[in-house]
């Protein structure tokens, strides 16, 4: 059997919550050997958020830590700081998500690793960056997604705005901090060297402006809510049927005339109003009010079957069972369980090095004598 991606490579996790633990389960589902050090008193602050609660703790802890060993171990106890700068001599790779500054004052930041373990690839995920200013803020990721203009463009026109029900910016950091984890390892292969990696959350939410970003950079017109309509793409929204909304998502010219067609309205893809997507958009209104009268005559299910046979990107707005019994239909089989935790299973299928964790989230200090033992060992 051909070895996991990453097998071989030891991570010293010393981050919390939700970026810096998506980053290093990113890891261990490639099979790299991760080390989650948690404080003794508690551990992360993941394991007592909730409900929901099942037998093996906080459901939020569990989606975030499958595939690693957890080692408690207290910075402050020069017993366990020892056992601490062992690790990281030894680690490939060392993620932290303290505030900045923390880990320089510990002992253990990128300076002082970097000289007796030059190899290493240093990452550290902050909310607002290292400098003097964004190192003094809090980091949630309500937070960023307030403070980086991200909410603004979330929810209705006349609505307030919006967080995501997911921390969406932990979790996009959480990736770039991986990808760009990966791609010191890669580097260090050439050099011989490690890095420091940083990862703000701020950054990772501009970034995720994409498009919006882009318009308002590259025009200085602020971008306004539209809820669930494309700015720039019509009709790309959610619509009204007689049983449940439709996603419709009609991103040419050519989707559109196919739409028509299936509609029985084939002359509204040459009406002046609609016939290209520019002027769908700014004709949007009352676009939506001729399709939402048309759509209310059948289910978001009849219609997603007939729109996907026409060529029409379509489909019912599931909720969270739907969307996992559908990807189970697919053959994707979205689920993984691990000595009876489940979690959504990795996207990322590799053919030979499949992306496929071994041991469920590890209880708080379960792995403490073993590691414990490794690390005392020359």
């Amino acid at each position: 059997m051909t070895d996991a991606a990453l097998e071989g490579i030891i991570v010293a996790d010393f981050s919390r919550v939700l970026a810096g633990p998506l980053c290093s389960q990113t890891l261990a589902d490639l099979g790299a050997d991760v080390i989650k050090v948690e404080h003794p008193d508690g551990g992360d602050d993941t394991r007592q958020w909730g409900p929901p609660f099942v037998d093996e703790g906080s459901t939020y802890y569990l989606g975030l830590n499958r595939g690693k060993r957890s080692l408690t171990l207290n910075l402050r106890d020069d017993g366990d700081k020892a056992l601490a700068h062992e690790l990281c001599r030894r680690a490939d790779v060392i993620i932290e998500s303290f505030r900045p500054g923390t880990m320089d004052r510990l002992g253990f930041g990128w300076e002082a690793v970097q000289q007796y373990n030059p190899k290493a690839i240093y990452t550290s995920i902050s909310a607002f960056g290292s400098g003097e200013d964004g190192a003094a803020l809090p980091g949630y990721d309500l937070l960023v997604q307030a403070m980086s203009g991200y909410m603004s463009i979330n929810g209705l026109a006349d609505g307030p705005a919006t967080k995501t029900s997911t921390a969406l910016v932990d979790l996009t950091t959480g990736l770039y901090a991986a990808t760009g984890t990966l791609a010191a390892l890669r580097e260090r292969e050439r050099s011989g060297e490690g890095q420091h990696l940083e990862v703000a959350l701020l950054d990772s939410a501009l970034a995720m402006l994409l498009n919006i970003g882009s318009g308002f950079l590259n025009t200085g017109e602020l971008p306004v809510r539209s809820g669930n309509a494309h700015p720039s793409i019509a009709p790309y929204q959610t619509i009204p049927t007689a049983s449940g909304d439709l996603a419709l998502a009609v991103g040419n010219d050519a989707i559109f005339s196919r739409l028509c067609e299936e509609l029985g309205r084939p002359e509204l893809a040459t009406e002046e109003r609609f016939a290209s997507n520019s002027e769908r958009v700014v004709h949007r209104d009352a676009l939506i009010e001729l399709l939402s009268g048309i759509f209310a005559e059948e289910s978001a299910q009849v219609w997603t079957v007939r729109l996907t046979a026409a060529g029409v990107p379509a489909g019912p707005v599931n909720d969270i069972r739907e969307a996992y019994d559908f990807a189970q239909q697919l053959g994707l089989e979205p689920i993984v369980e691990l000595d009876g935790v489940k979690s959504t299973r990795s996207p990322m299928r590799l053919s030979r090095t499949p992306a496929d964790p071994q041991t469920r989230p590890p209880r708080l200090g379960e792995h403490n004598d073993e590691l414990r033992d490794w690390l005392g060992k020359p």
